[in-house]
């Protein structure tokens, strides 16, 4: 769910639950007010009773002390002083006394008051509808209750306590009513909160874990949700950010381990030749060529083993070029037959002095062009034809070089019969640092990255390439480039 969503119905909740709650309490405590006051007027109803009884409870105390002065000194109730005590004890009770004395008002703790209800009050002996709870007013809303006495100058007097009724809602009901509506609050704030909690503050607990174990470096732990919206989104864009940075990673770690492989081959590959430069250069220098035969034999040595130190060096600088995507072309249009014919030319003479035979076929039209860097294309030839080289392992060596015609590419074709690579190395061998000879010997060591540079130059020129071979019989290498196309005359 959407926290916008969330938040909406949230805010629906706070206003809507406690409303509808508190309007249920209300109705019921409503119901039960409205059926007292509907059968208040009928005087044997429970409702009249029950609400007469409470309110007689009230001053029940001071009705029963003033019982028992006008029995033992009915001259207080004259005694205004003792008067004025029990009005201040009735003000907190919503009550007021009123004594009379014959027709007229001799003592009133609310003056007012005993105005309006003076004239309507029982007569001196009259009986009480009710004794115990005395008589209700209902236009007035009050309830009198009445003792006679009579005074020390033989006068009549009556000693009223009126209760002033002005709702039937007493503060017990209004106590309920404030606790119904603090319970409705306490009830919704649980629920939201145990809401929220659910849908926000434990996803975002779990969040903050995961994103702790990924600051420490644990990028296995996994988060899993089903839920949509933001929530949803935060999770899964987590495991994509933990998937990446595993990936980037482990990449990272591969990058660097086959680094130090690559310093560790370079470093080997370069020592090799160095140490025979030092070893001839030393023969020379202690005499040990004593003929001029032996000095150009050392020399020619020399010569060859510094070819090697440079085409290593070579291979490493390309290799960062690689690695950087700052492979210097230049693109132009090339013919295929001139072009394939001088390379063929050019590595036949090397390839006949180390007695492997070179055949070359061209199937394409001698017009067909490609758009090539030629000296680029060169490289993958020559890298190519120089694995080829170095691991032929037969006496008679054949590379055949093949030009087909493709449709819209030609095909390149350049197949040896040197020991071949087995099927489960054959799908690695072009990538870097990749190599099948794992032994690592002088006449056969390299660097790795030949076969990666050859992918990423024919690549890069809009081709692909790949490789089919068998062991003991040989290895065919097959790339292929677009023709140029010529655009269309106007």
């Amino acid at each position: 769910m959407k926290f916008r969503t969330r938040l909406v119905i949230t805010s629906l909740l706070i206003i809507l639950v406690p409303f509808l709650l508190t309007a249920a309490a209300f109705m019921l405590i409503g119901s039960r007010i409205e059926d007292a006051e509907a059968g208040f007027l009928d005087r044997e109803s429970t409702a009249f009773t029950y609400t007469i009884e409470n309110y007689s409870q009230m001053t029940e105390e001071v009705l029963e002390n003033v019982k028992q002065q006008i029995e033992t000194e009915p001259e207080r109730m004259e005694d205004k002083g003792y008067l004025d005590e029990i009005s201040a004890d009735l003000k907190n009770k919503s009550s007021f006394i009123i004594i009379r004395k014959d027709d007229s008002i001799y003592y009133t703790g609310n003056n007012n008051a005993a105005k309006k209800i003076f004239q309507i009050l029982p007569e001196y002996g009259n009986e009480m509808p009710n004794a115990e709870t005395g008589y209700y007013y209902n236009d007035m809303k009050k309830l009198v209750k009445q003792i006679d006495f009579e005074f020390s100058d033989g006068s009549q007097g009556s000693f009223f306590l009126v209760t002033r009724i002005s709702s039937l809602i007493s503060k017990s009901t209004l106590r309920n009513m404030i606790l119904a509506f603090i319970l409705v609050l306490i009830f919704t704030s649980i629920i939201l909160t145990k809401w929220l909690s659910k849908g926000i503050l434990h996803p975002i607990n779990q969040l903050n874990t995961a994103m702790q174990n990924i600051a420490e470096g644990n990028l296995e732990y996994m988060l899993t949700t089903g839920e949509k919206g933001e929530i949803g989104d935060l999770y899964r864009n987590y495991e994509d950010m933990r998937l990446r940075l595993k990936e980037s990673t482990d990449e990272k770690f591969e990058h660097e381990q086959k680094n130090r492989e690559l310093v560790s081959n370079i470093s080997h590959d370069l020592k090799t030749p160095i140490t025979a430069i030092k070893g001839y250069v030393e023969g020379i220098m202690d005499g040990v060529a004593d003929t001029p035969e032996k000095v150009d034999k050392y020399i020619r040595t020399i010569y060859n083993k510094a070819n090697d130190m440079d085409r290593l060096i070579n291979e490493l600088t390309t290799y960062s070029g690689i690695d950087n995507n700052r492979i210097p072309y230049n693109f132009r249009r090339i013919n295929v037959a001139d072009y394939f014919g001088d390379c063929v030319e050019e590595v036949g003479l090397d390839l006949e002095s180390k007695n492997i035979q070179l055949n070359y076929t061209d199937l394409v039209e001698p017009s067909t062009q490609i758009i090539a860097d030629s000296e680029q294309l060169k490289r993958v030839i020559n890298n190519i034809i120089g694995n080829s080289v170095k691991y032929m392992d037969k006496d008679k060596g054949v590379i055949d070089i093949r030009i087909l015609d493709e449709v819209d590419s030609i095909r390149v074709e350049i197949e040896d019969n040197g020991k071949g690579i087995a099927a489960k190395e054959l799908p690695n061998i072009f990538e870097r640092f990749y190599r099948t000879d794992a032994s690592r010997n002088s006449s056969k060591g390299g660097s790795g990255i030949g076969l990666s540079i050859v992918k990423k130059i024919v690549e890069d020129h809009g081709g692909y390439i790949w490789a089919t071979s068998k062991e003991n019989e040989g290895t065919c290498m097959h790339f292929v480039i677009r023709k140029y196309q010529a655009p269309p005359e106007a």
